[in-house]
């Protein structure tokens, strides 16, 4: 009898042992798959009992929370919606998150630890502070006024401050309201599936998640290479290269674009000025593949991992695996080389700093829902790509292609300007309408040489002209001049 009640009590010792270890397993180990499994309805009815925590801009709110009085007792509401929706993103019943929403989820519906007073401690209760706000470093009237620059066109501007890498403007057109996705109901639905189908794609972030042909505008890059490198020492040295250029190795030509002349012998600010194709790419051959590849990837290009700011940022590319013909339609933005509007935002503003680049960053502060800095980003050198004479040297070019050149129309009275056009092909036999893009730099006249206040990339998908009258300073440049004129008010 006594060992038949040590059997049974051993049995009842395993099963209690093993129901402990199911329970720890499901309550522990496996919490968070339980807690994300899309059949499990409490995390969403949680995430929308209460009051999401706000991302601010120019220090005001552009999302709130309304109660709705129904299971989920809350939506977001946004002001503004489309001049911020691809910083913001959206956050829905239906669809969850997308942009700061997402990125900054656990600040802003209060999962965050650091929001608390007892820090990791708060993770063991699972139960969520107030949600916290999210404070970026957009310049409200930068971002306004490319918003309004882009109205009617697709394409994208991304803006930083050059000292500092903060971003002070992230537009993409079209774009959307991300209060029609708020809620959870038939309203929700009929917009996601209509902007899902709509073939200009709001919802794409242009200025971070696509990649383009930059076009000439890679041409700064190519530059800096080429004068990194002692290619060229004197600015308005004659280079003795010819027009049109024969690719190496190939029976084809590399001609200049439409109106661009005198490239034959041409000096390279000149060349630069105008934009000429033959000089450029002749100069990046001389360079050769290795130097130009350390600088592409010293501005960012072939970063891996991706960057994020906290946004993920789509990778820019130039290909290092090429030959020389390759090499030299790569060198003026063609071929396998691809950025984003931030990348060669960067490129502007390495140049602005004096050759040193500063780490994007859209976050400026968290703070928790008191008010309280749980959290403040200090700025960071990613890298240099240059040294400050050669940045020195770039700057002339830049100047002189908008003082004297094709970017003429981004010049802004009382500020020095400094830019690069870009007309990129792309399609299949380049059959595609051209990309006009401009990069810029500026800062107002007396400042120092390096205290440029804004750089900036804009690209302009359809050029609503003529596809041989499409050009980066007829197109594009006059919207940076928008965006640079908002900046040094």
């Amino acid at each position: 009898m006594t060992r038949c009640t040590r059997h049974v009590a051993f049995l009842g010792l395993v099963l209690l042992a093993g129901l402990l270890f199911q329970g720890s397993r499901i309550q522990v180990v496996e919490a968070d798959a339980y807690a994300e499994h899309p059949a499990n309805p409490r995390p969403a009815l949680a995430r929308w009992n209460r009051p999401r925590g706000d991302v601010v801009v120019g220090g005001r709110p552009v999302t709130g929370s309304a109660a709705t009085g129904e299971d989920f007792a809350y939506r977001r509401t946004y002001t503004d919606g489309p001049l911020y929706a691809p910083v913001t993103g959206f956050a829905s019943h239906l669809y969850g998150t997308s942009g700061l929403e997402e990125s900054e989820d656990a600040v802003l519906s209060g999962r965050d630890a650091r929001l608390s007073a007892l820090g990791p401690m708060t993770a063991l209760t699972r139960e969520p502070e107030p949600g916290g706000d999210v404070v970026t470093t957009l310049d409200p009237a930068v971002q306004r006024a490319a918003y309004k620059a882009l109205a009617g066109r697709k394409g994208a501007l991304a803006a930083v401050e050059p000292s500092t890498g903060r971003v002070l403007a992230l537009v993409s057109a079209p774009s959307y309201d991300p209060s029609s996705l708020a809620g959870g109901g038939r309203r929700a639905r009929e917009a996601w599936e209509k902007l899902s189908k709509d073939p200009s794609r709001p919802m794409l972030d242009r200025a971070l998640s696509r990649t383009y042909p930059p076009g000439s505008a890679f041409k700064a890059v190519t530059a800096t290479a080429a004068l990194t490198a002692g290619a060229v020492t004197d600015l308005d040295e004659p280079t003795g290269f010819p027009e049109p250029y024969r690719l190496p190795n190939t029976t084809w030509d590399l001609e200049n674009g439409p109106g661009v002349e005198n490239c034959e012998d041409a000096p390279l600010r000149y060349a630069f000025a105008v934009s000429c194709n033959t000089v450029l790419a002749r100069l990046a051959v001389e360079v050769g593949p290795e130097a130009m590849s350390r600088t592409a990837e010293a501005f960012g290009f072939n970063a891996d991992p991706s960057p994020r700011i906290p946004l993920p940022v789509a990778r820019s590319v130039f290909d290092t695996s090429v030959d020389d013909a390759q090499l030299a339609l790569s060198s003026i933005g063609q071929y396998n080389t691809r950025a984003t509007p931030l990348q060669m935002a960067m490129v502007a503003a390495a140049i602005a700093n004096d050759g040193l680049l500063m780490r994007p960053y859209l976050v400026d502060r968290v703070t928790d829902g008191g008010g309280r800095t749980v959290e403040r980003t200090v700025p960071q050198a990613m890298g240099r790509p240059m040294g400050p004479g050669v940045a020195g040297l770039m700057r002339e070019l830049m100047e002189t292609a908008v003082a004297e050149g094709s970017g003429r129309k981004a010049a802004v009275p009382g500020a020095v300007v400094g830019g690069k056009t870009g007309t990129a092909q792309h399609g299949e036999a380049n059959a595609g309408m051209p990309y006009a893009w401009f990069i810029s730099y500026a800062r107002p006249e007396g400042a120092p040489e390096t205290g440029a206040a804004i750089a900036l990339a804009v690209v302009v998908e359809d050029g609503a002209a003529d596809r041989d009258r499409i050009s980066g300073g007829g197109i594009a440049a006059p919207l940076a001049q928008k965006v640079i004129r908002a900046a040094l008010r």
